[in-house]
C-alpha cells in the first residue's frame, strides 16, 4: 500500500512538474488575442477609449485619434497638441502602405543668423527658441479626412472628459513628471498648470486640466482651423511674443502635414517599413541590413556574440544617420545608398567579433519623449503611429490658457551651416520619433518603441527577436534590451536580466556597461499588434516598461442573437 501510494504521489508530482514546465517562459505577459479590433497604448484609459470607438463602428484611424487625444491628457510629459506625429497605415483591402509626416517646421525667422545675433552658439534645447510648429492636430485631420468613419467631434470626447473630470496619475508618468520638476519652474504657465499646489502630482493622485479640455473642445467643434488659425493659434502667438520668440501667424496657418512613401528593406524573409527622412527610421533599416550579414547566434538573443553584433551594427548605422540625415526638401539625403545591401556588407566588414569599436566614423558615400501606439480594426487595417513633445514637457513652455506644452523639437537642429540638419526657417529638423511596420505573407505587424535616439536600435532588436529567434510579439517586446542614449561610443546601457556571464564577456570586448533594473524605461516603451489576414485574428503586445495595455474591442453582448 505504501509503495502504491508513493507511486501515485510520484505520478502526481511528475504530472505537475510537466505542466509547470510546459508553462515556463522567459516573458511575463501573455499575448492578447481577439477576433475583433484592438488598441495598444501606454495608458490603459487611452486603450479603452480607442477600443470604445471601435465598438461604435469607428475605423482604426478614429480609434487612434481618440486614444492619442486621451494620451495628450494622461501623458502630458510625453505628448500633446504642441507636438508632432508620424504614422504608417496598412490598408487590409488593398495591401497598400501609406506614410504621413506630421512634423512641424521652424518658424521662418528662426535662423542661425537670428540666434547668433542673440549670442547663442549652440542650438537651444529648451525655451521658446527650441519650439517648432506643432504638427499633431493637422496629422489627425489628414488621417481622419481620408479614412475616418465617425464624426470628428465624437473622437475627442473621451479626452475632454478626462481633462475636465481628472484622472489618477500613473506611476511611470509620475516619475517622468517629477524628473522635469525644475524645468517646469522655468515657465510661469507651466508652473500653474502642471505643478498644482506647487508640486508634482503623486502616483494615484487625481489631476485635472480644464485648460486643455477647453483646447480640445475648440478643436472638436472647429476642426484643425482652431489650432492653426483660430483661438489656439492666437494663444500660441501671444505666448511666443511674450517670450521673445519668432513664431508668426503665417508660420502656423501655412503648415500642412505631408503624405510620404515609406522606405523598406528585406530582413531575412520579412519586409520592414519605416518612414523616410527627416526621421531616423533609416537607421533601423541600415542596422538590420548590417545584422543580416551575420548568422543569428545559436546561443540566443542576449548571448555575448549576438549582443556584440547588434551593438556594433547600431554604432555604424547611427554614425551614418548623424552625418547624412535631414529634411529632404533642403538637402539631398542618400537614402538608396544607405539602404543598399552592398553598402551594408562594407559596413559589416568593419565589425571586429572580439572587440568593440569606440570611435565609429560615418561611411564614405559616392555623393551627397514620446508615446507610441498601434491600432487594428475588425477589417484588419493597421495604424502604426507615434507622437511626441520630444523631451518631457517639450520646451517647458506652456501655451497661455490652453493647458498644453510646446515641443522642443527644434533642439535637434544643428548650428553648423554645412550640416544637412542645419537650422533654417520653414525647415523640419532631424526627427527621432518613428513608427514601424513589418510583414511576411499573411502576417502584418504594426509596432514601435519610443525613446529618442533609442528608437531605431530598439526597432532592430524587436525585429531580430521575431525573425531570428521566432518569438511572439509580447516576448519580443519584453526581451532584455540595450541602448546608447547619448551615442558615446562604447558606453552602453543594458538591462540586468542579461546574465552576469554575458555582461562580463561584453566588458572584456571593451563595452563599457551601465546596468539598469530589469525593465528600465530608458529602453523606451513599445506596443505591437499582429494581424493574421488568413485567420482574421489579431494579437496585441504592450511593453511592461509602460503603464499601458493592449485592449480589444468588445462585441455587442446584449441584444445579440445567440449562435448555436
Amino acid at each position: 500500500m505504501i509503495a502504491l501510494r508513493s507511486s501515485v504521489i510520484l505520478l502526481v508530482f511528475l504530472a505537475t512538474e510537466f505542466n509547470l514546465s510546459a508553462q515556463d517562459r522567459s516573458y511575463g505577459r501573455s499575448v492578447v488575442a481577439t477576433q475583433y479590433g484592438m488598441v495598444a497604448t501606454s495608458q490603459v484609459s487611452a486603450s479603452q477609449a480607442g477600443a470604445l470607438i471601435l465598438e461604435e463602428g469607428g475605423s482604426a484611424i478614429d480609434a487612434a485619434i481618440a486614444a492619442n487625444a486621451v494620451l495628450n491628457v494622461t501623458e502630458p510629459t510625453s505628448n500633446g497638441m504642441g507636438g508632432d506625429l508620424f504614422a504608417i497605415y496598412w490598408e487590409a483591402k488593398t495591401g497598400k502602405i501609406y506614410g504621413l509626416n506630421a512634423s512641424g517646421w521652424a518658424p521662418k525667422d528662426l535662423t542661425i543668423e537670428h540666434l547668433h545675433k542673440k549670442g547663442v552658439t549652440a542650438m537651444p534645447q529648451f525655451g521658446i527658441d527650441s519650439v517648432t510648429v506643432p504638427g499633431v492636430v493637422d496629422g489627425w485631420a489628414k488621417l481622419h479626412n481620408r479614412w475616418g468613419k465617425l464624426p470628428w467631434r465624437d473622437l475627442l470626447q473621451p479626452a475632454i472628459f478626462y481633462a475636465d473630470h481628472g484622472f489618477p496619475v500613473a506611476e511611470i508618468i509620475h516619475a517622468w513628471w517629477d524628473g522635469d520638476h525644475d524645468g517646469l519652474l522655468t515657465n510661469a504657465e507651466s508652473r500653474r498648470v502642471f505643478l498644482p499646489g506647487g508640486k508634482v502630482p503623486e502616483t494615484g493622485e487625481m489631476f485635472r486640466n480644464p485648460d486643455v479640455a477647453r483646447s480640445l473642445t475648440l478643436v472638436a467643434n472647429q476642426g484643425e482651423a482652431a489650432f492653426y488659425k483660430g483661438e489656439i493659434a492666437k494663444a500660441i502667438l501671444k505666448t511666443s511674443d511674450e517670450l521673445g520668440g519668432t513664431m508668426t501667424a503665417d508660420d502656423l496657418a501655412s503648415y500642412s502635414a505631408e503624405w510620404v512613401e515609406p522606405i523598406s528593406t528585406n530582413y531575412r524573409d520579412w519586409t520592414v517599413y519605416e518612414l523616410p527622412p527627416n526621421g531616423d527610421g533609416i537607421a533601423a533599416l541600415e542596422m538590420l541590413n548590417i545584422m543580416e550579414q551575420f548568422k543569428p547566434d545559436p546561443a540566443g538573443p542576449h548571448s555575448p556574440g549576438e549582443l556584440h553584433t547588434r551593438i556594433e551594427a547600431m554604432k555604424l548605422a547611427y554614425a551614418d544617420v548623424k552625418a547624412y540625415d535631414g529634411d529632404p526638401r533642403f538637402s539631398k539625403i542618400p537614402v538608396d545608398q544607405l539602404l543598399s545591401k552592398d553598402y551594408a556588407a562594407k559596413r559589416a566588414s568593419l565589425i571586429d567579433p572580439t572587440k568593440g569599436n569606440c570611435t565609429v566614423a560615418p561611411g564614405a558615400l559616392g555623393t551627397s519623449d514620446t508615446t507610441y501606439f498601434t491600432v487594428v480594426d475588425r477589417d484588419g487595417n493597421i495604424l502604426s503611429v507615434i507622437q511626441s513633445n520630444y523631451n518631457n514637457f517639450g520646451s517647458n513652455v506652456t501655451v497661455l490658457g490652453m493647458g498644453f506644452a510646446l515641443q522642443d523639437r527644434g533642439g535637434l537642429f544643428s548650428l553648423d551651416p554645412t550640416s544637412p540638419n542645419a537650422l533654417a526657417g520653414r525647415k523640419r529638423p532631424f526627427h527621432t520619433i518613428i513608427p514601424a511596420f513589418m510583414q511576411r505573407g499573411d502576417e502584418h505587424i504594426g509596432f514601435g518603441i519610443m525613446g529618442g535616439l533609442n528608437q531605431p536600435l530598439a526597432h532592430a532588436q524587436f525585429v531580430s527577436n521575431v525573425v531570428d529567434f521566432h518569438m511572439n510579439i509580447q516576448a519580443a517586446m519584453e526581451e532584455p534590451r540595450f541602448t546608447d542614449r547619448q551615442q558615446l561610443g562604447c558606453r552602453i546601457v543594458i538591462e540586468s536580466r542579461v546574465t552576469p556571464a554575458t555582461l562580463q564577456a561584453l566588458s572584456k570586448m571593451g563595452h563599457v556597461l551601465q546596468v539598469h533594473p530589469d525593465y528600465t524605461s530608458l529602453m523606451g516603451r513599445g506596443q505591437a499588434i499582429l494581424h493574421d489576414s488568413k485567420t482574421g485574428l489579431n494579437f496585441g503586445a504592450s511593453d511592461p516598461r509602460a503603464d499601458g495595455a493592449a485592449i480589444p474591442e468588445q462585441p455587442k453582448f446584449f441584444g445579440a442573437s445567440a449562435k448555436h
